[in-house]
């Protein structure tokens, strides 16, 4: 009898023992499981350091080549956007002109005095001065044995092409910086790269964070190339096409004032 009551409670007292161990496994796993979320939630705080690869350290870690490489393409950027913007205001005066020149010029009873409509030092002045000079001082001089309809068309042709040169000032420089730029980003890429095999093959070691960060410094050269080269070759198409519809209106004016000079009406 007493031994069946033995068993009786070492089994109930087995069973409880079983039972808080299961009370107290999903306390464990739920620490376990929060340690990890608490880290996890740390981490975000830990990943705001400065980037130890990026521009700055390119710089400061840079030879003279790859600072020179830099500076380089610092000056072609700067002198695209100084181009495109100085090109564009010009484009606008003309456009404004040619405005005027349309409403007031060609209103006036002679063409000496819609001389004095047209604003001082535009195109459209400067083109209606030369085709009036070449009327007035045509008698007396050398080029007297040129006929006079072809001497006023000479003198007109020469004030347009004048005006379409001074247009395409700096257009070369936007196609050179557009053509080069990017070669010039990739050789301080090969640059940087060369640097950084070379000192990754004297310290011996070959590990991710050894190769990363030079390399990527290096990279910044060829992103800082099509920086530079696209704005240049974006800008330079926009600028030719805006410099023919400008000269269109420019030639438009300088045939109808041949014209006019030919006619006789001064």
């Amino acid at each position: 009898m007493f031994l069946p009551k033995k068993l009786l409670r070492c089994s109930l007292a087995a069973l409880l023992l079983a039972a808080l161990t299961a009370l107290q496994a999903p306390a464990a796993f739920a620490q376990a499981a929060s340690a990890p979320a608490a880290v996890a939630t740390a981490e975000p705080a830990q990943e705001a350091v400065a980037n130890p690869y990026g521009l700055q350290a390119l710089w400061a870690q840079g030879d003279f080549v790859a600072r020179g490489t830099l500076m380089v393409m610092v000056i072609m950027s700067m002198g695209s956007w100084y181009i495109i913007f100085t090109k564009l205001a010009e484009q606008r005066r003309m456009m404004k002109s040619a405005r005027e020149s349309s409403a007031s010029f060609w209103k006036a009873a002679s063409v000496k005095a819609g001389l004095g409509a047209l604003e001082e030092g535009s195109a459209f002045r400067y083109i209606a001065e030369q085709g009036i000079k070449a009327n007035d001082h045509h008698e007396g001089t050398m080029v007297e044995t040129i006929d006079k309809h072809t001497w006023i068309a000479m003198s007109v042709d020469r004030a347009v092409a004048s005006v379409q040169s001074r247009l395409q000032d700096g257009l070369a420089f936007l196609a050179t910086v557009g053509s080069t730029a990017p070669f010039v980003g990739l050789f301080g890429t090969v640059w940087g790269i060369y640097n950084a095999l070379v000192k990754i093959g004297i310290s011996g070691q070959a590990s991710i964070d050894k190769v990363a960060g030079p390399v990527g410094e290096s990279l910044i050269m060829t992103a800082f190339g099509l920086a530079v080269a696209v704005p240049a070759v974006m800008g330079y198409n926009w600028l030719v096409r805006r410099n023919k519809a400008v000269m269109d209106q420019t030639r438009a004016f300088a045939g109808d004032l041949h014209n006019v000079l030919v006619s006789g009406k001064r």
